[in-house]
């Protein structure tokens, strides 16, 4: 999106080592600063006037095409090797398996490292693994283990990526303009997952899955390129930190700390292990209730619908619902979610899938969009890599484990009764995330005094080099928004 502002080349500032010591540098903050009327429709917009909020989104979305198109013809050879629901479960476990052991891991390398470095480091060792599983899906008869091996080998690299970038953005933005940042990126994963699946089936079908993987491999350098034109803030280092494994556990006692968080990470977790294992085994839903090959234009196109959906749903959050409170955009995003997925399952016949998958992807991220915006609004720069590191885990993590129960559930029942399933317990969390009684701990406020100083310390006030020129940190404290939310505190999975 253009070369380097006169703002961006601007000289560092200098700021108190941790230690107390000498002064450390740090790179200008290149978030810009929203008027009075942040509350509005216009956070999405108003975020995208960080040039380098921009440059680093344009780069993810084209990785993420490339993603998306490997995602596809990953689980449609699966398919076509084995025709096993269980053995599609197995694949999306090596894919996304290590991000339920891993992410915390990335989430303290993400807090102690620079994230550029960071970042680069892992997507260039992703591009290498691109490539060698392009050498192995040429051959006419795929190795099974060496695909899964290839697989897990790409799922570590992902784990330890995500935490870094999903911490990452919320810098890139101003405070009150986080449910933007975070609808946005939902919006540009979910637009790749459009335009993804549409080339990688259309590939897939007439050269071949190897070819597919080459061009991922090849996507991965959109994200180098994003990252290595911009100077993205450091990682906030805290010489009291704690290290080695109590690092690890710091991410889960603020999360703890903190009840919103605490209840969206149960929400996310359970949603994911128990309603969007239809997701991996959608290979399974297609072939089998709606007769669509793996190989077939028309699988890409019903991926696609599930993407325009999402899409619409993401980018809900920081438009025309961003005046709702976010409990209640969850509450009923799951219940239509659950209303449409049971539709979903009880069809035999494509033509009405294809608008009915489409209310699925709205409502199913519209469902996972609002609940982490509760979630980055609550979290300090200092700690927010370890604990979205835990929602990287239950979001991204629970994903295989529940495709590993329910390949053998589907063989056992059907892929109907899975899906029935995970609609019925959807309704099940509408209950759970409906606002406590006064006296009870309310799940979308949080009394800041509860959070451990120790763990989480506050990000400094004082002046703020923007996109737009030098302002102060407004220090007022706001208390509760008229969206029912505390007032933001510096934001993005998957995305998936």
């Amino acid at each position: 999106m253009g070369g380097t502002t006169g703002q961006e080349a601007e000289e560092a500032t200098a700021t108190p080592d941790p230690a107390g010591s000498t002064p450390a540098t740090t790179p200008p903050d290149h978030r810009t600063t929203a008027t009075p009327d942040a509350a509005g429709s216009g956070a999405a917009r108003r975020a995208l006037r960080s040039p380098t909020f921009r440059r680093v989104l344009l780069g993810a979305f084209a990785s993420n095409v490339g993603t998306w198109m490997h995602n596809v013809v990953l689980g449609a050879i699966a398919y076509d090797l084995t025709e096993s629901s269980s053995f599609v479960g197995l694949m999306v476990f090596a894919q996304l398996g290590p991000m339920l052991l891993l992410s915390t891991v990335g989430g303290v390398l993400a807090d102690r490292f620079d994230r550029t470095r960071l970042l680069v480091t892992i997507v260039l060792s992703q591009l290498l693994l691109s490539l060698v599983l392009a050498v192995v899906t040429a051959a006419d008869r795929p190795d099974r283990l060496a695909l899964l091996g290839v697989t897990f080998a790409i799922g570590i690299g992902q784990a330890l990526y995500a935490p870094a970038f999903t911490a990452l953005l919320p810098e890139l933005v101003a405070k009150e303009d986080i449910a933007g940042a975070v609808s946005l990126n939902s919006a540009q994963m979910n637009t790749a997952r459009v335009v993804g699946p549409v080339i990688g089936a259309f590939l897939y079908s007439a050269v071949g899955a190897s070819t597919v993987f080459v061009a991922n491999a090849s996507s991965y350098l959109f994200v180098v390129l994003a990252v290595g034109r911009v100077r993205l803030p450091r990682a906030h280092r805290d010489g009291t930190a704690s290290r080695g494994l109590r690092a690890l556990g710091d991410g889960l006692r603020a999360a703890r700390s903190i009840p919103v968080v605490a209840r969206c990470l149960v929400v996310i977790t359970l949603y994911s292990l128990i309603s969007l294992p239809f997701v991996g085994q959608f290979p399974v839903l297609a072939e089998r209730n709606l007769d669509i090959g793996t190989k077939s234009t028309a699988y890409g196109v019903l991926y696609a619908c599930f993407g325009v959906g999402a899409v619409l749903g993401a980018l809900s959050i920081g438009t025309v619902l961003s005046r709702q409170p976010k409990s209640a955009i969850v509450r009923w995003a799951l219940v239509g979610f659950a209303v449409t997925l049971a539709v979903l399952a009880l069809l035999r016949s494509p033509a009405p899938a294809y608008p009915v998958v489409t209310v699925v992807g709205f409502t199913y991220l519209a469902v996972v969009t609002a609940l982490m915006t509760m979630v980055q609004e609550q979290l300090d720069n200092r700690i927010r890599g370890r604990v979205m590191a835990l929602w990287i885990m239950g979001w991204g993590g629970t994903v295989p484990i529940g495709n590993l129960l329910a390949g053998p559930l589907i063989e056992a029942t059907s892929i109907t009764a899975v899906l029935l399933g995970g609609a019925a317990f959807a309704v099940f969390l509408a209950a759970y995330v409906r606002p406590a009684p006064a006296a009870a701990a309310d799940p979308v406020t949080v009394d800041r005094a509860t959070v451990d100083p120790a763990t989480v310390a506050p990000t400094p006030a004082g002046p703020v080099t923007t996109d737009h020129g030098t302002t102060d940190h407004d220090t007022t404290d706001h208390g509760t928004t008229d969206r029912g939310q505390v007032a933001p505190v510096p934001c993005p999975c998957p995305g998936r």
